[in-house]
């Protein structure tokens, strides 16, 4: 039996204890050991991002970062999005703007949203294409979440 690792790192603003194996990724730590289902494992391969987190900063692929790497780390989840139970814009245009359909690939879609308007708050829509061109979606098209990210743009502007 292979030996766990502890870690210690901090997820939606709280700090966090975990043991892993070495070889487990951050996204089976994250739905698995900690209990954080709302990252969604579509791949498992890199090339979907519907597990995508915010890692120290970066938008990450969570099935290709192992858990013991998150040693120190500061991570955000799509559980870390919301304020409680208010809703982040961007969460609230996905809904208003029919955004989501089975919802796999959304959390992913929201976390790298939401990276992309702390970095440019009012992107154009060819670089929220670019932006978001690592996520994949085979329900909505993309149409629906390109007007959402910009719908919560402008709201986040207005606020």
């Amino acid at each position: 039996m292979p030996t766990k690792t502890h870690v210690t790192t901090t997820i939606n603003g709280e700090q966090i204890d975990f043991l892993c194996e070495p070889r487990q990724s951050l996204l089976e730590c994250l739905r698995d050991v900690i209990g954080l289902t709302g990252t969604k494992e579509g791949c498992n391969d890199g090339n979907c991002g519907a597990c995508t987190v915010n890692m120290d900063g970066r938008i990450v692929t969570s099935c290709l970062v192992l858990g013991v790497e998150a040693e120190g780390a500061n991570i955000e989840t799509i559980e870390g999005v919301a304020d409680g139970s208010n809703l982040h814009p961007l969460q609230l245009a996905f809904l208003e703007n029919a955004a989501l359909q089975c919802g796999i690939c959304t959390p992913g879609f929201i976390v790298s949203s939401k990276a992309l308007l702390e970095q440019n708050p009012n992107p154009t829509e060819h670089e929220i294409r670019f932006w978001l061109a690592n996520n994949l979606c085979r329900c909505t098209g993309y149409d629906k979440i390109v007007r959402a990210v910009q719908d919560a743009a402008k709201r986040m502007q207005e606020a």
